[in-house]
């Protein structure tokens, strides 16, 4: 396993470089952003960063998943069977939870407590103001994630990534979206928090049961990193966080390079193992075909042949388009 590499092309904090934004590999922007107000508080002391959070904060409740000590901050199903999690959910609020950390800060093996997920301006309004992503025209989902020593199975996320270390450590261990099938995915339903996860456990890896895991390893790059660091993850690439620190807090990014009339290719995925992945061998080949000349080979070419007003779905896509053809799937999924 490598290092991830460092962002070395130009930087502006509050005005991200297109190229970063884009790439189809991760990177990491070490203090890109450790001139962050929410940094400079959390490097004063925990109970500063606290501070700084709650003259912020909006009263709302949040949501807190809480694990035994005996998890050792796994996130992950309780049962062989993946039938049920490890975890508790609770609501509460910032400053139970705040409160909560940092009072265990010195137990040697603590419960973990552990906020996902959750929309900083929803619960933080003015924070953005204050801490600038710089993303520029893109409309991103800006979460917060808040917790101590937790451990997150290795996941994918359809949107591109940036994530930016406010307060602590974290270790992001990361995997090209061709690993999949060495990284032993569970199942689609139900996960821990929306996303199928990795079976490994990247502590203890047993690599009896997950041999192929070792080319995951092989392949996998791994960034540790500290207040003010980000890296940015493209779109589908699988990522294993830590949180390191006794408090940890993560600011992250989330948007598509794609308008919002696109739906999600994931959709696309759950339909395909209900009509297709059973069909007899001969006839998912037929159909291989179809999806690499109308979808993966696609180009100008495939449909030039059929005049532009008669080209629906093989024309250009806009909202409109996107619309109708939902409405008409729709009708035959209820038939």
């Amino acid at each position: 396993m490598h290092a991830v590499p460092a962002w070395t092309g130009p930087f502006d904090p509050n005005k991200l470089p297109a190229e970063l934004l884009t790439s189809d590999r991760p990177y990491v922007v070490r203090g890109g952003f450790a001139h962050w107000p929410v940094v400079q508080a959390a490097r004063q002391s925990d109970a500063a960063l606290a501070r700084y959070l709650l003259a912020q904060y909006n009263g709302i409740r949040i949501g807190l998943f809480q694990l035994a000590p005996e998890a050792h901050g796994r996130v992950f199903y309780a049962d062989d069977g993946l039938s049920s999690f490890n975890f508790t959910r609770h609501a509460a609020t910032l400053d139970q939870v705040l409160a909560g950390l940092l009072g265990l800060a010195g137990t040697p093996e603590p419960p973990a407590l552990y906020v996902g997920s959750t929309t900083v301006e929803a619960v933080l309004p003015g924070f953005l103001d204050a801490n600038v992503m710089g993303l520029g025209q893109r409309d991103a989902l800006v979460s917060l994630w808040l917790g101590n020593r937790t451990r997150i199975a290795a996941h994918y996320d359809l949107p591109d990534n940036l994530a930016v270390v406010a307060a602590g450590r974290r270790r992001f261990t990361v995997f090209p979206p061709e690993q999949i099938g060495n990284l032993y995915m569970g199942p689609l339903d139900p996960t821990p928090a929306g996303q199928p996860i990795s079976l490994v456990d990247f502590e203890k890896p047993d690599f009896e049961r997950f041999p192929r895991f070792r080319q995951a390893l092989d392949a996998g790059a791994v960034a540790e990193l500290e207040p003010g660091d980000a890296i940015f993850i493209p779109s589908m690439w699988f990522h294993h966080i830590e949180g390191l620190a006794p408090l940890n807090l993560l600011i992250n990014a989330w948007w598509r390079q794609t308008p919002g009339y696109v739906d999600s290719p994931l959709s696309t995925l759950h339909l395909a193992l209900m009509t297709l992945r059973d069909l007899p061998a001969k006839e998912r080949r037929v159909w291989q075909h179809h999806f690499q000349h109308f979808v993966f080979d696609a180009d100008d070419s495939t449909w030039a042949h059929i005049p532009e007003a008669a080209r629906g779905l093989l024309g250009p896509i806009d909202d409109d388009t996107s619309r109708r053809a939902r409405a008409q799937l729709l009708t035959q999924l209820k038939r």
